[in-house]
């Protein structure tokens, strides 16, 4: 028997849900949705789907299996509770909450109501991210040191309902929660500390530009950067970037779809240089300028095969009880808890410890 959704929600993530669970997941289907404009749900492409403007009215219909979220991310913690209440359970777009403190109330009230409560975290499913994190996992690079992730933009603003901070806008609620994610699930371990620069450059009250310094408990350090208005004269620039350094070798790739990464390892290193009197062009360091052509080895990452609707599959197999829940609550809480502590960080200039 097919699973099925109820949408609360239906802007452009509630949409994007209908899609992929009507035209690409078997084993489910969408029975209802339901969004504030009654316009938006002439946008349902699932034949028969019931529609509506009250929530309540769709948390009624009794055959309803798991409701998602969709809304703005001020109204998640009412949904959820409402959601808890009638026994759904529950898939809640990113952000999951504010902050910990309502986190921690979703939690408790799903747990006293029975139900099962997950997050969207969609881009681990990434490509670029898969390859890197094969990478990382796979020691290709030596011992590493650093990972950089960095994403590019253009347009600077925000819109709609992302420009107000009262409903929980701006980028490190909105894509800072998935290339978090992204860095705490890949390390696999705490972050010990975090320092953090949060502006907002051409948005009146909501941060557009981030950059974390994120120091794991395993040693490593990760920088997270983010900038809405990174103008360059390249449309390649306009997308994800990620780097990892080790000691035997570097790997990078760019772009969410990629169809290839890179491993670039050198030929040789400069040696026997003690009390030699430099006369190259590239003066005593010789790690600068242009390299030799034959320098450098290069190799392609292994290719990523994950797709977005994998995260789905995980979740109905999951509640079937063949496979573990992709994203736990233990790691929604935590990449909360480091937003704050990024927002602490930048406002008072000093690096945050988490306990």
């Amino acid at each position: 028997m097919n699973v099925k959704f109820g949408i609360i929600g239906f802007g452009f993530m509630g949409r994007i849900h209908e899609e992929m669970i009507t035209l690409y997941l078997d084993g489910a289907e969408v029975t209802a949705v339901c969004d504030i404009l009654p316009k938006r749900l002439n946008d349902a492409i699932t034949p028969g789907v019931q529609k509506f403007t009250s929530v309540d009215d769709l948390l009624a219909i009794e055959e309803i299996d798991v409701v998602l979220i969709a809304v703005p991310n001020h109204l998640h913690l009412e949904m959820v509770r409402k959601a808890a209440r009638v026994g759904k359970d529950i898939i809640c777009e990113k952000p999951a909450a504010m902050n910990v403190t309502e986190f921690d109330e979703m939690m408790a009230e799903t747990v006293r109501c029975g139900v099962h409560l997950t997050v969207h975290q969609q881009r681990r499913f990434d490509k670029g991210f898969q390859m890197m994190k094969q990478a990382y996992d796979d020691g290709l690079v030596g011992r590493p040191y650093t990972i950089q992730s960095k994403l590019a933009g253009y347009n600077g603003n925000m819109h709609d309902w992302h420009v107000y901070k009262k409903y929980g806008g701006g980028m490190l609620m909105d894509w800072g929660v998935h290339l978090i994610d992204q860095m705490v699930w890949m390390m696999g371990c705490p972050v010990k500390t975090i320092f953090a620069d949060v502006r907002s450059v051409v948005n009146a009250e909501v941060d557009d530009y981030f950059k974390l310094l994120l120091r794991f408990e395993n040693g490593m350090t990760a920088e997270v950067e983010l900038g809405t208005y990174f103008l360059k004269d390249d449309p390649q620039w306009y997308t994800q970037h990620w780097f990892l350094g080790g000691s035997k070798a570097s790997a990078y790739c760019d772009g969410f779809t990629p169809e290839y990464g890179k491993l670039t390892t050198t030929r040789r290193l400069l040696t026997d240089v003690a009390d030699k009197c430099d006369t190259s062009k590239t003066g005593p360091t010789r790690s600068f300028g242009t390299p030799d052509n034959d320098l450098f080895d290069t190799q392609l990452l292994p290719p990523a095969t994950t797709e977005y609707i994998d995260y789905y599959q995980n979740y109905l197999a999951a509640r079937a009880g063949r496979e573990e829940y992709l994203v736990r609550p233990e790691e929604v809480r935590e990449v909360l808890r480091i937003i704050e502590a990024a927002h602490l960080s930048a406002q008072t200039g000093h690096s945050v410890t988490l306990n």
